[in-house]
């Protein structure tokens, strides 16, 4: 039997990443999704995945006392997320309704809106997990 499997939680937490790694382990996490999610040309059901499951792994693998970035990172990671994708490959936005030939913060605004509910439901559970880790003390 492995010994990390024997030690008691408190043990294994003191192995969570700092506010520092947290955040640089979930930019890129999100940059991987994202261009992995780009190779058929477009953003989709896998960016949006990727996004909600990355805010929800976030408050697990910080240290207790840091979750400050936790529940920060979420808007800000998808908002940077968008932006960059809207910069680099803006063709990649198709949105219902909006023109070919859209401008790049018409593009933006567009992204946003329509990932909306992603950022909604993942910014949620991550919350629920964070509360759930004050509860349970792990």
């Amino acid at each position: 039997m492995d010994s990390a499997a024997v030690r008691p939680a408190r043990r294994l937490a003191s192995h969570d990443l700092t506010a520092r790694g947290t955040v640089t382990a979930a930019v890129a996490a999100m940059a991987a999704v994202i261009v992995l999610d780009l190779i058929d040309g477009r953003i989709g059901f896998p960016f949006s995945l990727g996004f909600v499951l990355i805010v929800i792994t976030l408050p697990l693998a910080i240290n207790r006392r840091d979750l400050l970035p936790a529940v920060v990172l979420p808007p800000v990671l998808l908002l940077v997320s968008l932006l960059a994708i809207c910069i680099v490959r803006p063709e990649s936005i198709a949105v219902d309704g909006m023109a070919d030939d859209a401008s790049l913060i018409a593009r933006y605004i567009a992204s946003v809106v329509d990932h909306g509910l992603n950022l909604a439901v993942g910014h949620a559970l991550a919350i629920a997990v964070i509360v759930w880790r004050f509860s349970s003390e792990v």
